[in-house]
């Protein structure tokens, strides 16, 4: 157990809500095992999903993070009962209660999530309205919103925007539609499934997301009576009903946080078992740990990650699903600062991933960052306009230093990168991280890192 650095109050609050700043010490490696729960990216969704259903819905194994409790204070707000199951991590979600809410009552609940916008289709079934509070472009943008207000205009709903939000309304119900998507996003192909499951007639949606986590959504919407099915070439069909029921499911494992602690081996020179990680869902993920020197054994529980030779340079291009997920290449990255040669990391998904870096920069990395990204004819994912490229050189010696978390994924490969550079680190505004990492302070203890948190 580590000392708690603050006000002595502060001693007797939760480990995942003491304090938001770690005092780490780095340079050991991190040997033990970890436990990874249900995926954040379903079990948010499959919690509004429950909208959907006449009847109470199960969820089972929810992960006990931040985002987790975005998404119970909105169902409630809008007048779901969520309480415990009869198990551990399960919640019990009944929507027969379910009533409109006020723009002020959605953003206060929401902040910075990009949830509330994947409400409108079930609570336009449910109540014929949907309100959406004005996040602001930093806080969603304006492609996320455009493909989701589409999409949902060709279902027949009317969008108006107003100075409080988005408000919209389905005066004729919701008929079927024909949609492709421009990029094969996560969030729209989302919004998609959950309106046109009970919209009238047949949806074809094209160029749809076809990520582990949508999949298991479908397979939600599957048990509540839904009827979808997927062809080759990213074609979603659902055949509408005129009701749901509940579900009662298992959420897929957070495959995300099974590929950071697996970094974290790589990058500490540690040797640690994620259970609950599957092979199937991670073989793209696998392939490049083995390429950058890792070993990997699979087992009935999880799967065991540590070194197996010096690391070596590799080149990654990131994409959608079966490509290597954007949210693998940050945790990797600071992995490959201490592979011998230079890697090469392509971020084809999002603009502006690679900046979390200059922090690396600071504490020793060797990477450098091009903007317009970079052509190679070893190539295999298409050139996007927004594209980045980090070219990574190393080994290079990691120090501590003082960072502040930006976000998710880039604030936990600050806490990798500080618990394997020498000396001490300042990680700071280490609450971001609850948002997707369950019970993180206690998973360091149990892996032998060095830290205090600081009150």
């Amino acid at each position: 157990m580590k000392s708690l650095v603050g006000d002595a109050e502060t001693t007797a609050a939760p480990r995942e809500t003491a304090g938001e700043v770690l005092a780490i010490r780095g340079g050991r490696p991190l040997t033990g095992r970890v436990e990874v729960k249900g995926a954040k990216n379903l079990a948010t969704k499959a919690m509004v999903a429950a909208l959907l259903g006449e009847t109470a819905s199960v969820l089972r194994d929810v992960p006990d993070i931040s985002d987790v409790q975005v998404v119970r204070s909105l169902l409630e707000v809008h007048g779901v009962t969520v309480r415990d199951g009869d198990e551990v991590g399960s919640l019990r979600l009944d929507p027969s209660g379910a009533v409109s809410a006020h723009f002020e009552e959605i953003d206060a609940h929401a902040g910075a999530s990009r949830i509330p916008i994947l409400f409108c289709g079930p609570l336009l079934h449910l109540l014929g309205e949907a309100l959406i509070p004005d996040l602001g472009g930093c806080r969603i943008g304006d492609r996320p919103i455009n493909f989701h207000m589409d999409a949902l205009r060709a279902f027949g709903a009317v969008v108006d925007k107003s100075y409080e939000g988005i408000r919209i309304t389905a005066p004729n119900g919701l008929h079927g539609a024909d949609i492709e998507l421009p990029y094969p996003s996560v969030g729209a192909t989302e919004q998609v499934l959950l309106t046109a499951v009970r919209a009238r007639g047949v949806t074809e949606l094209r160029n749809a997301a076809i990520e582990p986590e949508i999949m298991d959504l479908i397979a939600v919407l599957q048990k509540m009576g839904a009827i979808i099915s997927y062809e080759p070439n990213r074609v979603i069909l659902i055949e509408g009903v005129e009701k749901l029921r509940g579900y009662d499911h298992r959420c897929i494992f957070d495959r995300n946080e099974a590929a950071s602690w697996a970094c974290a081996a790589l990058a500490t020179d540690g040797d640690i078992f994620v259970g609950g990680a599957r092979q199937q869902e991670m073989l793209t993920f696998l392939n490049v740990f083995r390429k950058a020197g890792g070993w990997f054994d699979v087992h009935e529980d999880g799967i065991r990650f540590r070194r197996d030779e010096a690391l070596k340079p590799v080149m990654v291009e990131t994409d959608v699903h079966p490509g290597f997920m954007t949210d693998w290449q940050q945790p990797l990255i600071v992995a490959l600062t201490q592979a011998e040669g230079t890697s090469v990391v392509h971020e084809t998904v999002y603009e502006n991933r690679l900046g979390f870096t200059e922090a690396l920069v600071q504490m020793g990395a060797d990477i450098v960052v091009h903007p317009q990204g970079l052509a190679s004819p070893d190539r295999r994912v298409p050139r996007r306009a927004l594209e980045q490229a980090a070219v990574i050189t190393g080994p290079t010696p990691l120090h501590g230093a003082d960072v502040v978390v930006p976000d998710l994924r880039g604030g936990y490969s600050y806490l990798i990168a500080a618990l394997a550079a020498e000396g001490e680190s300042t990680v700071r505004n280490v609450g971001i991280l609850r948002r997707g990492y369950e019970k993180l302070l206690d998973k360091l203890d149990a892996l032998g890192a060095d830290y205090d948190v600081i009150g």
